[in-house]
């Protein structure tokens, strides 16, 4: 890895309202997963270690004691753990960054490689963040391929269905919730907080759409590593734990 200074963000304090009822009790990044039932965010963190990743700061708000009481400082998984408690006027992902970059837990200086805390993923991070320095890009966005939808589609013929595929594979390669940033991309989102006058702002829906229209560089780091979406309670019950652990022995 080129010798940067490297920050993990890891978003770990939405509500979870699509994991409820479960998330009445738990953080969603702390909902156990795999055979020996370990917190979703307990992978993500031994994945940032793996990587090399051992200064990271975790986002936090509902529930935020679940994740201090378990980690720490992360003393125990190599690694050493800021916390960010989210700010009611800081809404959102994109949102939550900036009210770090404000505290100056972050900064224009560091490179962070931002996580989303529901998604397991045995990603090469030392290579993405790699190729992001040496492209000299804004952000760098993780996109895989061969992603199957969770519905059937139809081709449709003078009122006819003429053609019909259950859960086809997408053609596009789709956001998989990891990219790195170049620190200054932060003095572009805090602007971007202020013009939008604090309502909700996401990095994905609305950061690099913006990165983009401004002529900012944005790259893919295309991977067909193995990568799972929690986002959901019915996602989370379809999951199956024998595949997590065959597939992130590595962490």
């Amino acid at each position: 890895m080129i010798n940067k200074k490297i920050k993990g963000i890891v978003l770990a304090g939405g509500q979870g309202t699509r994991f409820r009822p479960l998330t009445y009790y738990f953080q969603k990044c702390m909902i156990p997963v795999g055979e020996e039932q370990r917190p979703v965010l307990e992978y993500i963190v031994r994945l940032l270690a793996h990587n090399e990743i051992k200064d990271n700061v975790l986002l936090v708000g509902y529930k935020h004691q679940q994740v201090r009481n378990y980690f720490d400082q992360g003393d125990r998984f190599g690694v050493h753990l800021d916390y960010v408690l989210d700010e009611p006027d800081f809404k959102g992902s994109a949102n939550a960054i900036v009210n770090a970059y404000r505290r100056g837990v972050i900064s224009k200086d560091d490179t962070l490689v931002v996580y989303y805390g529901d998604i397991l993923s045995d990603f090469n991070l030392k290579e993405m963040v790699t190729q992001h320095l040496e492209s000299g890009a804004g952000a760098t966005v993780a996109l895989s391929q061969g992603y199957k939808i969770r519905v059937g589609t139809a081709e449709i013929e003078n009122g006819l269905i003429s053609r019909f595929i259950e859960k086809p594979e997408v053609e596009l390669p789709v956001s998989v919730g990891i990219i790195v940033m170049s620190g200054w991309i932060l003095e572009e989102m805090d602007h971007l907080h202020d013009e939008r006058q604090a309502k909700i702002m996401d990095i994905m829906g609305d950061v690099i759409p913006y990165l983009i229209e401004k002529g900012t560089i944005v790259k893919p780091y295309v991977s067909d590593a193995f990568w799972y979406d929690l986002g959901s309670l019915e996602r989370y019950e379809r999951f199956e734990n024998e595949h997590l652990s065959s597939k992130l022995r590595l962490l």
